[in-house]
């Protein structure tokens, strides 16, 4: 059996970290069966008080050689313990062979050598790493079941398993149950992770009383903590409270670290308070070429690429060089400004000093040429790009495609299109919605809904913002009765209509004369959960309006009013 498995996993060996899970069951029933009838090796004849000149750890770099090992050992009579064959699996763990290391476990269990405390650590980070809790929350178990006490690095793995999966709730859960059971005091690790999940899925408030809670357990907060919880709530903007906690974090002697100092650049940056980005930048003991990105990303999707390039020189004189990003985010803030010539220098320039061009830049090339419809030099760039090894992607087909549809040029974007899929590149939703919006918008109608009734057999399903193109066309081609029966047939077909979408309706409608209609959809969205906007009132107030309903327009102005909407 371990000659069979010496040739399945050397042959998969270039694919180990994405193992599949396939067949675990059948691996974890076989292992759970062991372990609940495995009987300890008698300790007064193990193997180990034979092993002559042999080192006291197998050397194993490897999975050839653990396989040799371990069969090896299989076969010493007596047996070595438990602690040899976990010695064996611990190097295997780290080369992330996880299922390789549970049928070893398996075949130690199946020769009679009971598990100790570290076998089944191994056993519970393996399933975790698999994503398979509950196997793991099955060997945690077993752990109290052989009368052993599972470790706080034990409970951190688990608790690790459910954060990698979003199961916050339940690594919590777990994290309550280690303290409120007395199993074993938790650990800034503990701590930490469950910081992380609770950061991760938002919940601030909760880290923050995680992070209150530390020094009651008897646990000091580190970098890691303070710089997770300032980092969630700069994400969230809240960058004055990050900026308290950082001044704690250094009121209590903690050093930040780059990381820390970034994740707080890049809050003031979101929020465009550059002076204090610069100030913390200078603040910082060193800096790497992502923290200068950070505030070079930020100035330019502003518009001040002037402030960024001299954020560059500094970045230069500091003798941290400029890389492919920094460029490219410069590429990016002069596209924006409609400076296609200087973005082209700076394009040019990355070329120059030998900085791999990627899809990335060309595409900011592409959408910068195309938003200032100069729609040849975007597909020239495009043209180019094979020849630097660059494979388009699909925001780059989706970009050029919605140049040429914008410009009138339908029959070069259905090319494009065709060659797309033909290059092995799936169009997404967003591709059949520039495809849609081009031939309406080019009053081609038939082969938008053609194209339409082609999506709805795909697996590629349309979504709202496709039905909503088409509902807007038919009212602009004055085809009221087909756009009020595709806005009638979406709950058949699962999709919900968005406030975007009823204001396409109240408006055809309104501009249609079919008032009553309209207000009946107007006060039927609230009820389906889908809120009215400014532009819903103004939408039907202009409707009545126009129509002569004076007082039914002037009702409605009160009532947008008391709602906080201005207008009309």
């Amino acid at each position: 059996m371990l000659k069979m498995m010496r040739k399945s996993v050397l042959s998969s060996s270039g694919c180990r970290s994405s193992t599949s899970t396939r067949g675990m069951p059948f691996l974890h029933s076989t292992l759970i069966t062991a372990l609940f009838h495995s009987q300890p090796s008698n300790p007064n004849k193990s193997g180990e008080t034979h092993l002559g000149n042999q080192p006291l750890e197998p050397r194993v770099s490897n999975v050839e050689d653990a396989l040799k090992v371990f069969d090896e050992m299989l076969q010493r009579r007596p047996l070595p313990s438990a602690v040899r064959f976990t010695q064996v699996l611990a190097p295997l763990v780290k080369l992330k062979h996880y299922p390789t290391v549970l049928s070893l476990n398996s075949q130690m269990l199946l020769s009679g050598i009971r598990p100790n405390h570290y076998t089944l650590a191994i056993v519970i980070n393996c399933y975790c790493r698999l994503n398979r809790m509950d196997y793991a929350l099955s060997v945690l178990a077993y752990f109290f079941k052989l009368g052993l006490q599972p470790d706080v690095a034990t409970f951190n793995t688990l608790i690790n398993g459910f954060v990698l999966q979003n199961r916050v709730a339940d690594a919590a859960r777990l994290f309550s149950k280690m303290v409120v059971g007395g199993h074993c005091q938790p650990n800034v690790i503990a701590f930490n992770t469950l910081i992380k999940g609770f950061c991760m899925i938002g919940n601030n408030t909760a880290a923050i009383q995680l992070l209150q809670n530390m020094e009651e357990n008897g646990c000091q907060p580190d970098r890691v903590t303070y710089s997770n919880i300032i980092d969630s709530l700069c994400k969230d903007t809240l960058v004055d409270e990050a900026k308290n906690l950082f001044s704690e974090m250094v009121g209590r002697g903690i050093v930040p670290n780059v990381i820390t100092y970034n994740s707080l650049i890049q809050g003031v940056c979101n929020i465009e308070r550059w002076k204090e980005a610069w100030r913390l930048l200078n603040e910082m003991a060193s800096q790497d070429v992502y923290t200068f990105n950070i505030l070079v990303d930020g100035l330019c999707k502003e518009g001040r690429v002037v402030q960024a390039k001299s954020v560059v020189q500094i970045m230069i004189q500091r003798g941290i060089e400029p890389n492919t990003i920094t460029y490219n985010s410069l590429m990016h803030g002069h596209c924006l400004r409609g400076e296609m010539d200087e973005a082209k220098q700076v394009f040019d320039l990355m070329l120059s000093k030998g900085f791999s061009v990627d899809v990335h830049s060309c595409s900011i090339m592409i959408n910068g040429y195309c938003k200032g419809k100069k729609i040849d030099q975007a597909y020239k760039i495009f043209k180019e790009m094979p020849r630097k090894g660059i494979v388009p992607n699909t925001i780059t087909y989706n970009t050029l495609i919605d140049g040429f549809c914008k410009a009138g040029r339908l029959q070069e974007a259905e090319k494009l299109f065709s060659e797309m899929q033909d290059c092995g590149q799936l169009p997404s939703n967003q591709t059949y919605r520039i495809i849609l919006d081009g031939l309406c918008n080019n009053q081609q109608l038939s082969e938008a809904i053609e194209l339409l009734r082609e999506m709805e057999g795909n697996k590629l399903k349309p979504d709202i913002v496709a039905y909503s193109i088409i509902i807007e066309a038919l009212f602009k081609a004055g085809k009221i009765e087909s756009a009020t029966d595709v806005f009638s047939g979406l709950s058949s077909k699962g999709v919900l209509p968005n406030v975007w979408t009823y204001n396409i309706m109240i408006k055809g409608l309104c501009n249609g004369g079919i008032l009553v209609e309209a207000e009946k959809l107007f006060r039927e969205m609230e009820q389906k959960g889908c809120y009215p906007d400014g532009y819903t009132y103004n939408t039907i107030i202009r409707g009545f309006l126009n129509n002569n309903e004076t007082s039914r327009a002037t009702s409605l102005i009160e009532e947008m009013s008391e709602r906080g909407f201005s207008g009309v």
